[in-house]
């Protein structure tokens, strides 16, 4: 994966443009920076083949799903079936993403739901993965900073 710190001004000219617009046809994008097409065209590439671009389905909003109930649970694992709890992890569409923090908690998952029923749901679908031991899960009541990179661009 390409860091920020392997990012040159250009890069960063472009992501922040896109950073404000991120439906911007690349014609539209180079005409704006001053760059060939090619020049935007081939960087973009670049950063998404190397993992520095998120998946465009991360900006739907889960509740423009049906899944405005958001929280984080908290696993305890048995070590032994890492791999096992992160594979079963990954079948659950509910969860959004999946840590591995320092600490007492083995991994910390982000997981949306219906209602507060469902969410208990999603928490037992997890609980009950392999190598699963304990959990606990901490309800969001609303998002007071979102997910943001505006300031990371800046350099």
């Amino acid at each position: 994966m390409i860091r920020l710190q392997q990012l040159d001004a250009t890069d960063r000219r472009i992501l922040a443009a896109l950073d404000d617009d991120p439906r911007l046809p690349i014609m539209v994008l180079a005409q704006r920076l001053g760059l060939a097409r090619g020049t935007v065209q081939s960087r973009l590439e670049r950063m998404t083949e190397s993992g520095a671009l998120r998946p465009n389905s991360s900006r739907v909003l889960p509740a423009a799903l049906g899944r405005g109930v958001a929280a984080a649970v908290s696993a305890e694992l048995d070590q032994s079936h890492l791999n096992e709890a992160i594979a079963a992890l990954r079948k659950i569409p509910e969860v959004l993403e999946c840590h591995a923090p320092a600490g007492d908690t083995d991994l910390l998952i982000r997981v949306v739901a219906t209602s507060p029923d469902d969410l208990y749901r999603v928490s037992e679908e997890i609980r009950l993965c392999p190598g699963i031991v304990r959990t606990s899960t901490s309800m969001f009541l609303r998002e007071v900073i979102p997910y943001r990179t505006t300031g990371l661009l800046g350099g």
